[in-house]
């Protein structure tokens, strides 16, 4: 098991600068022939914000400073969901280049992971402005918001890797995940309040680590304080376990991709 260990590191190492040339082709192919390229970063954030507060500020007034409540939830859901989507379609856009030449396959849904990373980075900056507009408090405990967002990282990293290993086999698998982003944006309080959802339905809240995750990152940006010992532990243990089963499939089925690319 060591002797793995050290294998996958050095694996890493070796293949450290592609990675990072597979994260710039991402994000360039991303903005490919759009005029705005890289503002959309910004510019689609704040126009859904602008959108959704005007409808939903009025509906949910006990929601105090709408926009930031908004964007803390949206970006975050936006991250796992893009990177994930991303992920999951690396390992067949990419199969003309590993038929090629040996690749870890593993590094095309990290790539994907790490350039959507990026854009929710630069969209952060939206976050802080409406924050400072607003006059929301800048709190220290936004610091600590990175490790919710770590452990996001890994669990999209699994995630992608469970649904584009699937994905080679069954391709079907893309439109039903699309479906299934879309159920997430409304079963997630991503733009109303999580306590008006009824009783008989707050198993979609206490099940769903992603839950916990947005809880956590709201904290940090909107409350003002730092998470609960708990909502962090049931997301962590999901995305190792998710990232597990993500590396597991990817090694016991890709000696066959060839057969279906």
């Amino acid at each position: 098991m060591a002797e793995i260990q050290i294998k996958g590191l050095n694996d890493f190492s070796r293949y450290k600068s592609l990675l990072s040339e597979l994260v710039r082709k991402d994000i360039k192919k991303k903005y490919r022939r759009s005029v705005l390229g890289v503002l959309w970063s910004f510019l689609d954030p704040l126009l859904r914000m602008i959108v959704l507060t005007i409808v939903f500020s009025a509906l949910f007034h006990r929601v105090h400073n709408y926009p930031v409540y908004y964007l803390s939830g949206q970006l975050t859901l936006s991250l796992f969901t893009g990177g994930s989507t991303q992920a999951m379609q690396s390992l067949v856009s990419s199969s003309g280049i590993w038929k090629s030449i040996y690749v870890p396959k593993y590094l095309y849904a990290l790539s994907s992971v790490l350039s959507n990373f990026v854009t929710y980075a630069l969209s952060l900056i939206v976050l802080f402005a409406i924050m400072l507009v607003t006059n929301s408090e800048f709190t220290v405990f936004i610091i600590f918001a990175s490790l919710p967002i770590l452990i996001l990282l890994v669990m999209t990293l699994g995630v992608g890797l469970i649904l584009g290993t699937l994905n080679v086999f069954f391709r079907d698998i893309e439109h039903l995940y699309s479906v299934f982003c879309l159920m997430l944006l409304y079963a997630l309080p991503i733009f109303y309040p999580a306590d008006i959802l009824p009783e008989q339905f707050k198993f979609i809240q206490t099940y769903n680590p992603l839950f916990y995750i947005i809880s956590c990152v709201r904290d940090c940006f909107y409350y003002g304080k730092l998470y609960s010992l708990n909502d962090i532990i049931i997301p962590t243990i999901a995305a190792i376990i998710l990232l597990g089963i993500g590396i597991f499939l990817l090694k016991r089925y890709q000696d066959k991709f060839i057969l279906y690319v």
